[in-house]
């Protein structure tokens, strides 16, 4: 059996509240590790496409209105991780957001003899995140990003991309809703760092500053364990 065949993947766990960029660094990650991000939506949403049985579990329980459970969600997972393209690895966004999660995720990777290679903390000052997503809106046109502050058009009042004068923020992108969201996720998640932190897997990366910079911490970081 060749070494290829022996490589363990990488099992990588990205932590951050909304906005603090963890879709942008798991797209530049996949890029360039050759990683396949896992976002709990679209998993849900690609088992009830397929049909699978725990796909058809999940429908029956969102069409019922209820959330689906840690074990259908997990048994998807299961079934996403042992697919061809994830050989090399995967970065989880969105799931385990609970320690009961988080046991449930080591026991199915301790199955397949692997475990979590490293959960990644984005940290960010509550403050500056609500700036950032309260600031933000798209061109209604093409969707390309603006933002109040970072990112405003060159031309006021224009898209820079396709020339519309037609922008929309989402609802939930306010000052308020954010600071909830905010709220939440800290109740949430300092949980499963300390966890994370307790098992020697956790890593802080600051995420306040520029795209490109954060991106060469965690490039250092899953440098490390991705083979």
């Amino acid at each position: 059996m060749d070494a290829a065949t022996t490589t363990t993947p990488a099992v990588l766990i990205l932590l951050g509240p909304p906005g603090a960029g963890k879709g942008t660094q798991a797209r530049m990650l996949e890029d360039k590790f050759g990683l396949v991000q896992l976002s709990t939506g679209d998993l849900l949403r690609d088992a009830v496409a397929a049909g699978t049985e725990a796909g058809k579990a999940a429908k029956a329980v969102m069409e019922a209105g209820d959330l689906v459970s840690d074990g259908i969600v997990i048994a998807i997972l299961r079934d996403r991780i042992a697919e061809p393209d994830c050989a090399k690895g995967v970065i989880l966004d969105g799931f385990p957001r609970t320690t009961v999660q988080a046991e449930a995720l080591d026991g199915l990777l301790a199955a397949t003899d692997q475990k979590v290679s490293a959960a990644i903390s984005l940290e960010v000052e509550d403050a500056e995140m609500v700036t950032r997503i309260s600031g933000r809106y798209t061109c209604a046109g093409c969707g390309e990003g603006y933002h109040d502050v970072y990112k405003t058009p060159a031309v006021e009042g224009v898209c820079d991309k396709c020339g519309n004068t037609e922008f929309k923020r989402r609802a939930d992108d306010n000052a308020e809703t954010v600071a909830s969201r905010l709220k939440a996720y800290h109740a949430q998640t300092a949980p499963l760092i300390d966890y994370y932190q307790n098992h020697g897997v956790l890593k802080r990366v600051d995420a306040m500053g520029k795209i490109n910079d954060i991106a060469g911490d965690l490039e250092g970081i899953v440098g490390e364990v991705v083979s």
